[in-house]
């Protein structure tokens, strides 16, 4: 078991019953543990299963919802700052001469490959995982790949994806949300259905 797991996994178990929604929640910000994970430690640890879903979702939510603004607003600093050095080049030196430089192109096509995870020289190739939820995305869209992306790579790196291609961050929000709370719920159910399994 990864030792991360098996930490939030004793420290749920040994804390009282007034901590532990905090320390599930604490786990489910974490990516790979997320409210998939954060709420099975809960439910092993002896927490109502409701509580222990509702306090894994909320923490990988809110790390996403941080992660997401943060994103939204490096990315628009970006944008506006190329967009800034393109109008002062466009003054400067003409249209033509940005035309024989090909920097506005080229700069649009370089950001377009950055958004769809497209690789330049020297740089390393893109996880499997990366590589999987780029797939999701452009065969089903933000909301088949916001649900089906925790089966390649958390939610804090989809949601980061999604950021850096341009999605609306109210947009990535809803089906990040609820991609959460369904996968959550599921796990509970499992985590649930397990121990009643094993003690019964």
């Amino acid at each position: 078991m990864n030792p991360i797991i098996e930490f939030f996994q004793g420290l749920a178990a040994q804390v009282p019953d007034l901590l532990q929604p905090f320390i599930v929640a604490a786990a489910g910000a974490i990516p790979f543990i997320e409210g998939e994970i954060s709420s099975i430690i809960g439910v092993w640890a002896g927490m109502n299963p409701v509580l222990a879903g509702i306090a894994g979702a909320i923490g990988n939510f809110v790390c996403v919802t941080v992660i997401v603004l943060l994103g939204a607003r490096a990315r628009r600093a970006v944008v506006t700052r190329r967009s800034a050095s393109r109008e002062l080049a466009a003054v400067g030196a003409g249209v033509t001469a940005e035309s024989a430089s090909g920097d506005s192109p080229t700069d649009i096509t370089a950001e377009d490959k950055a958004a769809e995870g497209h690789l330049g020289e020297g740089e390393k190739p893109e996880s499997k995982g990366r590589v999987k939820f780029k797939k999701f995305l452009t065969r089903f869209g933000v909301p088949g790949a916001s649900l089906l992306g925790p089966l390649a790579i958390p939610t804090q790196i989809t949601s980061t994806i999604l950021v850096s291609a341009g999605v609306k961050t109210s947009w990535i929000l809803l089906w990040q949300g609820i991609a959460i709370i369904a996968w959550t719920t599921l796990t509970t159910l499992i985590a649930t259905g397990s121990l009643a399994l094993l003690s019964g």
